[in-house]
């Protein structure tokens, strides 16, 4: 049996974070990190621009051979936890292998969820996740004509614009009354949903796939309303889960992902948890709330490796705060914090192109979202998790709020 004294499960964001933690503190402790994948780690938020062919697999890696070995890791691919042991602190992997730890990080992230569609069984269809994933898509886009997308968050979005670029006709399908729901308000997103059938896509809104039926050129995708929507290339992309089903029997406390102090500590000593596959608390309420972001899993990655070395400069978890960027048809649009808060200072303004809401509370920014309108994403995220106060300067941000932003968080950083 293999033994190590950090064991991370996963490679993306928050694995590759919480190793460069533990660096910091720990330059010679035995990492090992594993991995479902074959390849170098990578992030999921790149998988759309290798399916459009703007960049390629071999150029999606966040780290190579040289970082792992210059950083003492043990790379251990195609290796995922199969389960823990918590009582003699080892984890045996899905090849059989076992691995004593003496801290374990569980940064595992998540899977696409799969509707329960009666037919989805029997019907090829894919899911956006991993480089294979991407690459599969890509290839099934060159031959098809029709595709059906389920889901109308980023995933499924990024990918119908590139579908409709690529010549098929493309229909989304979206239980909620409008695209991205918890991004933007019906009046942002309705901007956005008229760029998407302006350019071609037909958008099937407050809708739910009843079943769906192979057929010989394709199958057939049946709305409860009794609509048709035939195709050659079904996309599920209607949202993910936290990879969790390795912890039965462990007393890891679950509810919808890996419940998680602000230490980034699980129910069990000796293991953590960050990224996609944690439940923290979320930044506003204090409630937990699912926050699969970048963002988030890097913080969570970092806070993680640190605690686990005994690094006592480590600072807890403000909470989860969204941040999001999207692309789409020549416009772009970011939603970053809340965009509905009680007795808040809410003000809009837009036109036919651009549009821009600030949520402010107690002279706090709690939230904003643009389209088409030059705003800082980062920055606007860093002001709410540092709770900001603006009120020498409340009513020029809503004026100005990229130039105000910019100058009160550059005299915060110095």
């Amino acid at each position: 049996m293999q033994q190590t004294r950090y064991l991370i499960g996963g490679s993306s964001h928050a694995a590759i974070e919480a190793v460069a933690a533990i660096r910091a503190a720990d330059p010679d402790g035995e990492v090992v990190l594993v991995t479902a994948d074959s390849r170098l780690p990578y992030s999921p938020t790149i998988l759309p621009y290798v399916v459009k062919g703007w960049t390629t697999p071999e150029r999606t890696a966040l780290r190579d051979e040289a970082w792992l070995a210059a950083n003492k890791v043990t790379f251990l691919r195609q290796s995922p936890i199969a389960a823990v042991d918590v009582a003699e602190r080892r984890v045996r992997l899905q090849d059989g292998q076992v691995v004593g730890y003496e801290k374990l990080l569980l940064a595992t992230g998540a899977r696409p969820a799969l509707p329960p569609i009666p037919g989805l069984d029997t019907v090829p269809f894919h899911v956006l996740r991993t480089v294979d994933d991407a690459l599969g898509l890509k290839d099934a886009i060159a031959k098809a004509k029709r595709a059906v997308v389920l889901g109308a968050g980023l995933v499924g979005l990024h990918a119908a614009e590139t579908m409709v670029k690529s010549g098929l006709a493309v229909t989304v399908v979206e239980m909620q009354p409008h695209v991205l729901p918890g991004y933007f308000d019906d009046q942002a997103a309705t901007m956005i949903e008229t760029a998407f059938t302006g350019n071609g896509v037909a958008l099937r809104l407050g809708c739910r796939a009843a079943s769906v039926q192979r057929q010989d050129a394709g199958f057939t995708l049946t709305l409860a309303s009794g609509e048709e929507c035939p195709g050659d290339l079904l996309l599920i992309a209607a949202g993910v889960r936290p990879v969790v089903d390795f912890l039965a029997g462990s007393g890891v406390e679950i509810d919808q992902g890996v419940l998680v102090d602000p230490h980034m500590r699980t129910s069990v000593p000796g293991i953590w948890a960050a990224g996609d596959v944690t439940q923290p608390y979320h930044f506003f309420d204090g409630r937990r709330a699912m926050a699969g972001i970048l963002p988030n899993a890097v913080e969570q990655g970092r806070i993680a490796g640190a605690d686990m070395c005994g690094d006592a400069g480590v600072k807890p978890f403000p909470g989860a705060v969204s941040l999001n960027t999207f692309g789409y048809f020549g416009n772009h649009a970011i939603s970053v914090g809340a965009l509905e808060v009680a007795d808040a200072r809410i003000e809009t303004r837009g036109d036919a192109d651009k549009y821009l809401r600030l949520v402010v509370k107690d002279s706090r920014l709690c939230g904003i979202s643009a389209i088409n309108h030059e705003v800082d994403a980062g920055v606007m995220w860093q002001l709410i998790l540092r709770r900001i106060d603006l009120s020498k300067v409340e009513d020029e941000f809503f004026k100005r709020p990229l130039e105000v932003a910019r100058t009160v968080m550059s005299r915060t950083w110095r």
